[in-house]
């Protein structure tokens, strides 16, 4: 591709130079005017050609930009080809009179309704339609402009001296503010847009310098196609193709100047300023007593029906701008809302930081003493007691080891950081659940079974938090069959994308804990009844993207179930893994 843009530049090149040699050392011939022409309508041809992939690459307010730039390009040529038409083929001069000067006058206004748009910036506030329409008023008034002034020269009352210097008056006009516009959108832009800007001023300048000179010699008699007053306007012409193919401006950038409001409201100003100016203009067409009546009245009837069609046209705009106005009413009420609901919202993370800031000193404070008091009941344990001694011993210890459960609880409830991830074997932290609470419920002479399955995936998870889930529910399964006695089974098992930990609870029995209740956290958050160490696991299983439940079963007994999204597919199930494996509490194994 580079070196396809290098032969089409090479070719450009070698024209421009052959144009210029021939201008320097050709005399005033029918062949100098074939040349210079047919270079000319090639220069033009290459220029809107090198526009075309960046239109065809490009989306949205940049595609429109690069299509209006070919646009206005391919109105240049057009006018060069009707320009070439009667030089060439006809060959005669140009009429003084030529209906095709409306195409070059034509051909500046997509250019500057292409930098109007502004592609460099990103989308700004101002609404599109509303701009659009803004863009169109100020378009038809160039056009009418043309109409009013340089038209009545032309076919109400022919003067080719006055329709010539109307015309190029006006053409300098227009040439004038597409330049401001350029400057303009050079100093607001950066990056590949202020080099394209930069080209396409330097471009412009030398094209108005080239064609204010050509008018001059026109006006002498001295011009001629393919003399040395053409070599600015084909070098003009030359740039065209150089800009379009050098140029990597193709997407907003981020870092431009921040004025997309202002901007909007001022086009919105020289819009309704345009409209305004017809009552002028209507007023100078009457007072002007130099020329005819017919151009009188045919300029006052072109001002009747613009000001029609503009009025219908600032009608519909200012529909469309009620509408953005009630749409960002409502828009700015929803942000209200929303702000308020925010700011409540912030209130309550307040409280709760403070709350869970306090909760953390408190628990930190407990977990001292409860640690003493851990030790002196296994030591207690460790002497020699009574058989009726021994028992309220063990209940010590199992409601300090409850205790010690609900602080680590508070202390994890009050951390604010996220634990970082990893992943995890359910069935290591079962089983390391289940050696942790060994003390207790071989001291209550309660028997735990296991059943993993070996073919379990991993999931992803913080292994502290997860164990800490696993024993205090194994920790209320162990309160709630309490001395009576029992089984506790722990099993593990695969259930499609889901890894599940169950804990059961099997009650002897004569066993007279059959209508205790395990603590649950409900629906309602409020309810008395929740256990905080079981509203923290909750909250746990919540941010690991899991779930607990609780299914009561025949004879008291209390099912467990943890479910946790797996993070890695499992190999396949076999034979040897559907073996359950026992681990009872006597004998031990």
């Amino acid at each position: 591709m580079r070196r396809i843009s290098h032969l089409w530049l090479a070719a450009v090149a070698g024209s421009l130079a052959a144009l210029i040699v021939a201008a320097l050392l050709l005399p005033r011939s029918f062949g100098l005017t074939a040349f210079s022409d047919a270079v000319q309508c090639f220069l033009l041809v290459s220029g809107a050609a090198s526009f075309v992939p960046l239109a065809l690459r490009s989306k949205g307010r940049i595609r429109l930009f690069w299509s209006l730039i070919t646009l206005g390009v391919s109105f240049w040529l057009l006018y060069q080809l009707l320009w070439t038409y009667y030089e060439v083929v006809l060959r005669r001069d140009v009429p003084d009179l030529f209906a095709g000067d409306v195409i070059l006058f034509l051909h500046l206004v997509p250019l500057m309704a292409a930098i109007g748009l502004r592609p460099h910036m990103p989308r700004d506030e101002y609404s599109d339609r509303v701009g659009h329409f803004d863009f169109a008023l100020l378009m038809m008034w160039w056009f009418y402009l043309y109409v009013l002034i340089v038209i009545p020269w032309q076919y109400v009352m022919a003067d080719a001296a006055a329709y010539n210097r109307h015309l190029n008056a006006l053409y300098v006009a227009e040439e004038i503010a597409f330049l401001l516009g350029l400057v303009a959108c050079w100093i607001t832009s950066k990056g590949h847009w202020r080099n394209l800007y930069a080209g396409l001023f330097g471009m412009s300048v030398c094209y108005a310098a080239s064609s204010t000179v050509a008018n001059w010699a026109i006006g002498r008699q001295v011009y001629y196609s393919g003399s040395l007053y053409d070599i600015p306007l084909v070098a003009a012409m030359a740039c065209l193709t150089w800009i379009g193919l050098r140029t990597k401006a193709e997407s907003p950038t981020s870092d431009a100047s921040e004025a997309s409001t202002l901007y909007g409201v001022w086009i919105a100003r020289c819009s309704m300023i345009a409209v305004f100016s017809l009552p002028l203009f209507a007023t100078w067409a009457l007072a002007d007593m130099a020329v005819p009546p017919a151009m009188r009245v045919f300029r006052l009837a072109l001002t009747l029906i613009a000001a029609f069609f503009m009025g219908v046209m600032v009608l519909v705009r200012q529909h469309l701008l009620d509408r953005e106005l009630t749409q960002l009413l409502q828009h700015s009420r929803q942000s209200f809302d929303s702000l308020k609901q925010l700011q409540a919202q912030v209130l309550q993370s307040e409280k709760l930081a403070s709350i869970g800031q306090f909760v953390g000193g408190a628990a930190h404070e407990l977990n001292n003493p409860i640690t003493a008091m851990l030790g002196y009941s296994d030591m207690l344990l460790s002497t020699s007691l009574t058989a009726e001694q021994r028992p309220l011993a063990a209940r010590i210890g199992q409601y300090v080891r409850r205790t010690k459960s609900l602080v680590a609880s508070l202390i994890s409830f009050a951390r604010q950081a996220p634990s970082p991830k990893s992943p995890i074997d359910l069935n290591t932290l079962a089983r390391t659940a289940v050696k942790l609470t060994q003390p207790q419920w071989e001291a209550l002479e309660i028997e735990v079974r296991t059943e993993f399955d070996p073919a379990l995936p991993k999931v992803l998870g913080d292994s502290n938090q997860l164990l800490q889930v696993c024993l205090q529910i194994m920790a209320n399964c162990l309160h709630l069959l309490g001395e009576n006695g029992g089984v506790v089974r722990v099993s593990t098992q695969w259930q499609g994308e889901t890894a599940v930990v169950q804990v059961a609870t099997e009650p002897l029995p004569l066993c007279p804990s059959t209508n205790a209740q395990v603590s649950w956290p409900r629906d309602t958050p409020n309810d008395e009844e929740d256990s905080f160490g079981l509203n923290a696991c909750h909250g746990i299983l919540q941010e690991h993207r899991g779930q607990i439940s609780q299914e009561r079963r025949e004879g008291g007994g209390i099912l467990l179930r943890v479910e946790l999204p797996i993070t890695e597919s499992a190999p396949a199930r076999t034979k040897e893994s559907t073996v359950p494996v026992l681990w009872q509490s006597r004998p031990y194994a």
